[in-house]
C-alpha cells in the first residue's frame, strides 16, 4: 500500500450553466436605430407637406443655426407661417387679408368702402367715407361700430408680421366749420390717430408703426371731384422688406422728402384753419 503522502488531492471543477447570452444587450442598440430611423421617416414625410416658408428654414437652420431664423420663420411671434412682406408674396398677403374682411358681419354693405391695392411702397389699405359716414361719425375722430370691427380684424393679422406700417388720414376739401380752431388737419391726423391706438390695443405691435400721417385735403383720391366722400379715408400701409446679403432693407416712400438736419420726419400733425369759403358739411 503506498504511503499516505502520495495520495493526489481531488480537485472538483463545478461549472455553472447560464443564458446570459441569450439575453445580452444588443437587441436595445438595434431597437434605437430602428427607432432613430423611424423619427427621420416622420420629419421627412411632415417637411414634404409644409409651407416652403417652413422647408426653407429647417433647411436653413442645419446650414446656419445662429443665423437663419431672421431670414424665414418666426423668430419674431413664434409661428412658422408668418412671412416677410416682399414684392414677391404680396398678392399672398392681399388674398389673406382679404379672406378676413369677408368675414366681419356687415361685410356685404362695406365691401365696396375697403379697397386694397398693391403699390411701390407696399400693401395700402383703405377705408373709405361715405356720404352718411362708414366707419367714423360724421365730423368726428371718433370710430362707429363697423370702423371698430374692420381695424380690430386687420390689427389681429398685421400683427403677426414683421413689416412696419404707416397709418394716413385724409379728408375731402370742404372746409371744417364747427370750430374755428380745428380744421380738416387736425381731423385727418385725429383720425389717423384713433385708428393707430386700436391697432396697437388688437394685435400690431408698439414698435411696429413708423408714422401717423394726417393729410387734410392735400392728397385727393378723385382729384377731379375735390369734395368727393371717398376722399375722407384712412389709409394703412405694409412696407415692404427687401433682404440684401442676410439682412432686411425697408424701401423709401416714393417722392417723400429726405428730411434736413432740425426738421421733424413726419407731415406736421395740425396747420391753421381754412378760411370757410364753403357751407358747412360733415365729415
Amino acid at each position: 500500500m503506498p504511503p499516505a503522502d502520495n495520495k493526489r488531492p481531488i480537485i472538483i471543477i463545478k461549472k455553472k450553466s447560464g443564458h446570459g447570452g441569450h439575453h445580452g444587450g444588443a437587441w436595445k442598440v438595434a431597437y434605437a436605430d430602428f427607432v432613430t430611423a423611424m423619427m427621420a421617416l416622420f420629419i421627412v414625410l411632415w417637411l414634404m407637406n409644409s409651407s416652403k416658408q417652413i422647408q426653407v428654414a429647417v433647411g436653413g437652420y442645419f446650414k446656419d443655426p445662429t443665423g437663419t431664423s431672421k431670414k424665414v420663420g418666426s423668430n419674431q411671434m413664434g409661428s412658422g407661417e408668418n412671412f416677410t412682406l416682399t414684392k414677391d408674396n404680396m398678392p399672398k398677403l392681399k388674398e389673406e387679408l382679404q379672406k378676413v374682411i369677408r368675414q366681419i358681419s356687415n361685410f356685404d354693405q362695406l365691401k365696396n368702402q375697403i379697397e386694397m391695392t398693391i403699390t411701390s411702397e407696399g400693401l395700402r389699405i383703405e377705408l373709405l367715407e361715405s356720404s352718411s359716414g362708414t366707419f367714423f361719425q360724421s365730423g368726428s375722430a371718433s370710430l362707429n361700430k363697423d370702423g371698430t370691427e374692420v381695424i380690430v380684424a386687420l390689427a389681429q393679422e398685421l400683427g403677426k408680421l414683421p413689416n412696419k406700417v404707416t397709418i394716413e388720414g385724409h379728408t375731402d376739401a370742404t372746409p371744417y366749420t364747427i370750430n374755428p380752431q380745428y380744421g380738416n388737419w387736425e381731423l385727418s391726423t385725429d383720425r389717423a390717430n384713433t385708428a393707430r391706438r386700436l391697432l396697437q390695443e388688437n394685435g400690431l405691435r408698439e414698435d411696429q408703426v413708423s408714422q401717423v400721417r394726417g393729410y387734410a385735403d392735400q392728397k385727393l383720391r378723385i382729384v377731379a371731384n375735390p369734395v368727393d366722400p371717398s376722399n375722407r379715408r384712412i389709409s394703412m400701409i405694409i412696407q415692404y422688406l427687401i433682404k440684401h446679403d442676410d439682412e432686411e432693407e425697408k424701401v423709401e416712400m416714393p417722392g417723400a422728402a429726405k428730411p434736413q438736419a432740425g426738421t421733424p420726419t413726419e407731415a406736421p400733425a395740425a396747420a391753421a384753419p381754412q378760411p370757410q369759403t364753403a357751407p358747412e358739411e360733415h365729415k
